[in-house]
């Protein structure tokens, strides 16, 4: 009895037993519905967005009296007349997409050679330093980073402490569109490595050796092969970058001091300083349509990448 103990596990009779309860509290005939059980907490949080989309549409329909601070009960396209026409919203919008397309691209630049590094190399010593840097930056909050390159930066900041020191006049690093645009490709740097890395991953090494040994040098192996090859890595990275740049809000308050901000800073603006919930939706609806249209232009150009879950087209 003790040797058919010791032949089977004390953890493989805890599985049999978790398995008879388990046939016990959900029979046979229902396993079918298992795989559609398991989607509902993903579609009640579909439909909860849903339903905050659809709050957001009908309060961009309702203008606000302010005389009296109260909304219309009729609906009016007002809001959306305003937020079209009115030179500062468009300000606000041209610098947002402008800012998001200028972060992709360099973030995408500076993104690649890390993920290559971090995957090709051989030493495990390197690849734990790159992977341990990579993650760090996800242990600290963005608002903190963003105060961080204050520190860094600002008229009193080490940068320009140290330049004090060989003789050069303070500059203003900080509060301007140059120090969002810094602050963003910081920001974004790791998201870019993660998605690029699992591309890069599965070119095969072999590819490239074939290439050399047939003549190739190391720029037209790179050229030819490595960067086509590592297109859905490129278009996933380049979707995930471009939309959390687009709706950034805390790196533009913080590192433009205000005078460089972005569609989401004006969102908070219309819902908690002047209280004009109607246009801070309509703007709302309209960063959420600008960035479905970017994503949707990507896609239709380049293909989904990796967000196609292996089915992209390279």
């Amino acid at each position: 009895m003790r040797a058919a103990r010791t032949a089977y596990p004390l953890k493989w009779r805890i599985m049999d037993a978790l398995e008879g309860v388990a046939a016990a509290i959900w029979p046979a005939r229902f396993r079918r519905a298992t795989p559609y059980l398991m989607l509902l907490p993903a579609v009640l949080l579909v439909g909860l967005l849903v339903l905050g989309l659809i709050q957001i549409a009908d309060a961009s329909l309702r203008t606000l009296d302010t005389t009296t601070f109260q909304f219309s009960d009729d609906y009016s396209i007002a809001n959306f007349r305003r937020a079209l026409t009115e030179p500062l919203f468009l300000v606000v919008a041209q610098r947002s997409l402008i800012a998001a397309l200028i972060v992709t691209a360099v973030t995408l630049v500076f993104a690649f050679p890390y993920a290559y590094l971090m995957v090709r190399t051989r030493s495990p010593g390197l690849r734990k330093f790159l992977l341990i840097a990579l993650f760090l930056p996800f242990f600290i909050g963005q608002v903190v980073r963003a105060y961080g390159w204050l520190i860094i930066l600002g008229n009193q900041g080490m940068v320009n402490e140290a330049l004090g020191l060989v003789g050069v006049a303070p500059m203003r690093l900080i509060y301007n569109y140059p120090a969002v645009l810094f602050g963003l490709v910081q920001y974004m740097l790791p998201f870019a490595v993660l998605m690029l890395a699992p591309a890069l991953t599965a070119i095969p090494e072999e590819l490239e050796a074939a290439a050399g040994s047939l003549g190739a040098n190391w720029v037209r192996t790179f050229v030819h092969v490595v960067l086509p090859l590592a297109r859905p890595g490129f278009i996933g990275a380049g979707v995930v970058v471009l939309t959390l740049s687009l709706t950034d809000f805390a790196v533009p308050a913080i590192l433009g001091g205000g005078s460089q901000d972005f569609i989401a800073n004006a969102i908070y603006d219309q819902f908690f300083r002047t209280s004009d919930q109607g246009l801070g939706a309509t703007l709302a609806l309209m960063l959420v349509a600008l960035g479905s249209v970017l994503v949707g232009l990507v896609f239709a150009l380049f293909g989904a990448g990796t967000l196609a879950m292996g089915r992209s087209r390279v």
